[in-house]
């Protein structure tokens, strides 16, 4: 099964891609190689989860904001490869930054949002990928998570 397909039978919609807020570019491809710039938890220009991890905001939260993270890392993706998914051979990486209280020790299962949509829209041979996980200070308008990601492709 294609991403395409994968999407449309979850019924997952992608927002429109978030303009830079600053001297970089959405993506960067080099060969079969396309390095995605962090994505955090807005929707169509709207943050959705914004808050510290472990104060504000609980796990299942901070989940669906990596979700987010990821849904607008697809959208950036779809738009590198001129709007179609089916060139992705492999996730190769996803990196993690979680918003999160100084004490708060579950950044990885926060990512786990991110990690378990790219399973789901590339399946179980695209998707494995190495990954980390970070819990920080702050994020870009205070958001609850950023994710920025390496895909392999046609």
């Amino acid at each position: 099964m294609t991403p395409g397909a994968r999407l449309a039978r979850l019924a997952l919609d992608l927002p429109d891609l978030p303009s830079p807020t600053g001297n970089y570019v959405p993506f960067r491809r080099q060969g079969n190689t396309i390095c995605l710039a962090g994505q955090i938890c807005e929707w169509n220009g709207r943050m959705v989860y914004s808050g510290k991890l472990g104060l504000d905001l609980d796990i299942e939260t901070g989940q669906k904001a990596a979700r987010i993270c990821g849904l607008n890392l697809i959208a950036a993706l779809g738009l590198a490869l001129g709007g179609s998914l089916d060139g992705v051979v492999a996730c190769l990486r996803l990196g993690g930054f979680v918003n999160a209280a100084p004490d708060f020790p579950h950044v990885p299962h926060v990512i786990n949002g991110a990690s378990d949509l790219m399973a789901e829209v590339f399946g179980p041979e695209a998707a494995p990928h190495a990954r980390t996980a970070i819990g920080v200070a702050t994020l870009p308008n205070c958001a609850a998570g950023e994710v920025d990601a390496i895909f392999a492709v046609r």
